[in-house]
């Protein structure tokens, strides 16, 4: 295990710290893409089970005016009353097939007297960027079918410009018609034959799609998993070229060239293992006598 030790240093603790803040990252965005899908899926839902289904009196499918429930989006309702066409708007800003024009809003009274906001479809604006012109509703008490959706407020910076609105807000429509309305919801209505071609156009069937969420989230996690497999594959490197430079070190040792110098640690230990050998009297001191040794040795004394 000591050929990881090197792990333990702060400079691989700070590697790993990136790699899990990377980690964490790609998770929550792969969990966002999740979450999306989810948010496709349960669209689409919605759209099998209530765009083709059979209608039901608006005042059972919103027994509150003020409700809706999500899960009513795109119900069919059917309702009897009459158009006000006095009080009808646009709202601009309105893509369709590729164009901006404008949705036309009528204000449908039932015959208890509430209000009801009937989208009739889309029209094109002229080359001065104004609503084109537009059929009247049908006048008289009439019998209309229309898909259930949520209103969508204001938004901030945008008003409304006499008979044109910024967005579809059932508030501002209610105070416009100054009567009781629905302010949870209001109607796309249908169209059939040939009035669906006419203007205002009948608005597209939503897209049953759930996007590329799932890819996307896949995707994400992949990414933070490479990310710990990216970091075990550079400690691992890093851990061969330690293990290189010991081994090498080693060899240098064991296969040292004979007649090379040695080094002053080797010349140490050399000196230390080398046999003492008795000193050989000089020549001069050969040639003396034995008293002259025995009178060196008293006068040392």
């Amino acid at each position: 295990m000591n050929r990881w030790r090197f792990l333990a240093s702060p400079r691989w603790a700070g590697y790993l710290a990136l790699v899990i803040v990377f980690a964490i990252a790609c998770s929550a965005l792969g969990t966002w893409q999740l979450n999306r899908r989810a948010e496709a899926l349960a669209e689409v839902a919605r759209i099998d089970a209530n765009y083709d289904a059979v209608p039901v009196p608006l005042a059972e499918a919103l027994p509150d005016p003020d409700g809706f429930d999500i899960d009513q989006r795109w119900q069919v309702v059917s309702a009897t009353g009459e158009y006000l066409a006095s009080e009808e708007v646009v709202v601009r800003n309105r893509p369709y097939g590729g164009s901006t024009g404008f949705e036309v809003i009528t204000p449908f009274r039932l015959a208890d007297g509430t209000v009801f906001m009937v989208d009739r479809g889309w029209i094109p604006q002229d080359s001065d960027g104004r609503p084109s012109e537009v059929a009247a509703p049908p006048a008289g008490e009439v019998e209309i079918t229309a898909r259930l959706k949520a209103g969508e407020g204001r938004i901030a910076g945008r008003t409304s410009s006499g008979a044109e609105l910024a967005t579809i807000d059932l508030d501002e429509f209610a105070e416009r018609v100054d009567a009781p309305a629905y302010t949870g919801a209001y109607g796309i209505l249908i169209q059939s034959g040939a009035t669906a071609s006419e203007p205002p156009v009948a608005l597209p069937r939503p897209v049953r799609d759930e996007g590329p969420h799932l890819s996307y989230a896949l995707q994400w996690f992949v990414f933070a998993l490479l990310a710990f497999i990216a970091l075990a594959w550079f400690a691992n490197q890093e851990r061969k070229v330690l293990e290189t430079d010991a081994a090498g070190d080693g060899a240098a040792d064991a296969h040292a060239p004979r007649g090379a110098a040695p080094s002053a640690h080797e010349g140490n230990r050399a000196e230390a293992r080398r046999p003492t050998t008795p000193r050989r009297p000089a020549k001069a001191d050969r040639n003396r006598s034995d008293a002259d040794v025995e009178d060196e040795i008293l006068d040392r004394r």
